[in-house]
């Protein structure tokens, strides 16, 4: 089935097992909330956990949030009954179940068959619920391009930077900045580029991992205003004063919104006839051409999901 992107300029990670995060997180304006059965959880907490997930997906009241669970990875011994718990229960009300960890495409066809196997039996639209794919250590991100391709449910990559920190030994404690030492360029970079190449040649989202600092909003705004700048969608939150600072970051300013929208107008109306079928043309000071409309829809994209509305509007010329 095609997939529709949703905005997901914040991802608010909350406890599966903490009834008092989920109710509030309802109220809160994260573009996504997910319910952690993984780190956030601890193990004996998980299999009540699930039940708890299952019954505020189905008692509602998210409004227009992207609704996800994160079940634990397949080396451990709850993934199987996370998943199907959780789809079996709530299925319905469910957007996407996120995989920590996943290191090849064969884990992600494992939960697919997986996901698709209770569907039918219960009935569900096939391929309705989404796969978020995290990248979390080195053979993940040597595999990502065919991650990316595993499952046509595949929405997202997400970079998880405390345990690829750890698997690669970066000598560093503080997740998401620079290890000491590295003063020239950015450390993560290469790993940020590969995700968001495989993310953009597929036709998926790239989603930046968490900033542990949760206080230091000022970090958290330079930290995701570099995967921003090269054209991540979003980015986790761990706290709701890191929600604003998400959604401002991953989202155009006003001015470039409203200029992207008055690009693709403009050349609507010059490549028409009435326009006078021009290939290329002015927009002020600006010359616009066929590669301008294609950055214009990126911006006003990302500006349309995020609700943005529209200030100085472009009109065509007088005949």
């Amino acid at each position: 089935m095609s997939r529709t992107l949703r905005a997901r300029r914040s991802c608010l990670a909350v406890p599966g097992s903490s009834q008092k995060f989920i109710d509030k997180a309802r109220g809160l304006p994260a573009d996504q909330v997910f319910l952690d059965l993984e780190d956030a959880c601890a193990p004996l907490a998980k299999p009540d956990a699930r039940k708890t997930i299952v019954a505020a997906l189905n008692e509602g009241g998210w409004g227009e949030k992207v609704r996800v669970v994160r079940v634990n990875d397949w080396t451990t011994e709850w993934t199987y009954r996370d998943v199907t718990e959780v789809v079996e229960g709530a299925g319905e009300n469910l957007d996407a179940i996120m995989l920590p960890k996943v290191q090849t495409p064969e884990q992600v066809v494992a939960l697919d068959l997986l996901m698709t196997q209770i569907e039918k039996t219960l009935g569900y639209e096939v391929g309705k619920i989404g796969i978020e794919a995290q990248i979390e250590n080195a053979l993940g991100l040597t595999n990502v391009n065919a991650i990316a391709t595993a499952s046509p449910r595949v929405e997202t990559i997400i970079f998880g930077p405390a345990d690829f920190m750890a698997s690669i030994n970066m000598k560093s404690l503080v997740v998401g900045e620079q290890p000491p030492g590295y003063d020239v360029g950015d450390a993560y970079h290469h790993i940020l580029m590969s995700i968001l190449m495989a993310a953009r040649a597929h036709d998926k989202q790239a989603i930046d991992g968490p900033f542990l600092q949760i206080r230091d909003v000022e970090a958290f705004q330079r930290v995701a205003g570099r995967s921003a700048a090269l054209g991540f969608d979003g980015k986790w939150v761990l706290h709701p004063g890191q929600i604003d600072a998400a959604n401002e970051t991953f989202s155009p300013s006003q001015e470039d919104y409203d200029h992207a929208e008055n690009i693709l107008d403009a050349y609507e109306y010059f490549t028409s006839e009435a326009g006078g079928r021009k290939g290329s043309a002015m927009l002020g000071d600006e010359m616009i051409d066929e590669a301008s409309r294609k950055m214009a829809l990126v911006i006003s994209g990302k500006g349309r999901a995020a609700g943005m509305q529209r200030g100085d509007k472009w009109t065509p010329p007088e005949a």
